[in-house]
């Protein structure tokens, strides 16, 4: 065969080979902005709802053509009012190592008198963030499993406690740690309303010192090290029940309730979004995920 067939041939498989890399695009705060916009448009969000449901046949529906692997995790959270009926949804970005990455979220808003939080913030910015990191794992080369979770019943329905909060992040820890699934991850990142104005992240002195190490000095690294605190602080999140079982995870949460006066009020709309702090997480995170 002549010369410049076999090349030709050549490079037309490695192209095949190579084609889902076409799919690849960078993380895009505008494009997130968009998934928050569309999540906030199914209203109030609360576990059991109409609302969430639609919401949750929204993002099975953008997560099909990533070519990830989607299921959705059904389990009944014991509330104070009652059994209720909650699903959390994985997709499965399949590698080759046997070992898993996790990134994770909560996609329920609060139960809230008046039925008028529709929390862009909380809820709506862990919800959007995930999709569009789905769309930029699309292409993205991988040699561990890399698993996006949208946590369903994150929110107390009453007073916060051990039992009434972190519904699907408590169920999905206990189901993971009986299959064994928890003994591959090695590393889960939890964000939380990181979508806010003035970015400001915790350095949550729960999680762990390794992770917020790498995910610290990869910000400075990349030029967004102002948008890391230094003071540590503390809060209680979806990390917490993977946390307690030994899991290497960290929380990403802009937690300042001085400066977010709209938290778990009827005012944390789309208008308290940036487009930018979008972009800060994805693009920190996109690196870190590189380097893990």
């Amino acid at each position: 065969m002549h010369r410049k067939k076999i090349v030709l041939i050549v490079l037309w498989i490695a192209a095949g080979w190579m084609a889902p890399a076409a799919h690849a695009h960078e993380f895009s705060g505008a494009r997130a902005m968009d998934y928050a916009r569309k999540a906030v448009a199914f209203g109030p969000r609360p576990p059991g709802s109409a609302a969430l449901r639609n919401l949750r046949a929204y993002i099975v529906a953008q997560l099909k053509p990533c070519g990830c692997e989607v299921t959705q995790d059904s389990f009944t959270g014991h509330t104070p009012a009652g059994p209720l009926a909650m699903v959390n949804v994985i997709a499965r970005f399949p590698g080759r190592s046997g070992r898993a990455l996790v990134l994770t979220g909560h996609y329920d808003t609060k139960k809230m008198a008046g039925g008028r939080f529709v929390g862009a913030d909380d809820g709506g910015s862990s919800t959007a963030f995930l999709l569009e990191m789905a769309a930029t794992l699309q292409g993205m080369p991988h040699d561990d499993d890399i698993d996006l979770v949208w946590f369903d019943g994150e929110e107390a329905f009453g007073q916060w406690s051990e039992t009434d909060s972190l519904y699907g992040s408590r169920h999905l820890a206990g189901r993971w740690a009986a299959d064994g699934t928890l003994s591959r991850i090695k590393a889960l990142i939890n964000v939380d309303m990181i979508g806010g104005k003035d970015l400001h992240v915790m350095n949550e002195e729960n999680s762990s010192l390794a992770l917020r190490k790498l995910i610290w000095s990869t910000a400075e690294r990349i030029g967004y090290g102002k948008y890391f605190d230094n003071a540590p602080g503390s809060t209680d999140d979806d990390h917490m029940p993977f946390v307690k079982l030994g899991v290497n995870a960290v929380d990403l949460i802009d937690f300042d309730t001085a400066k977010k006066t709209y938290w778990h009020t009827p005012e944390d709309t789309l208008d308290k979004l940036a487009t930018h702090s979008f972009e800060v997480l994805g693009a920190v995170l996109t690196e870190v995920l590189k380097q893990l």
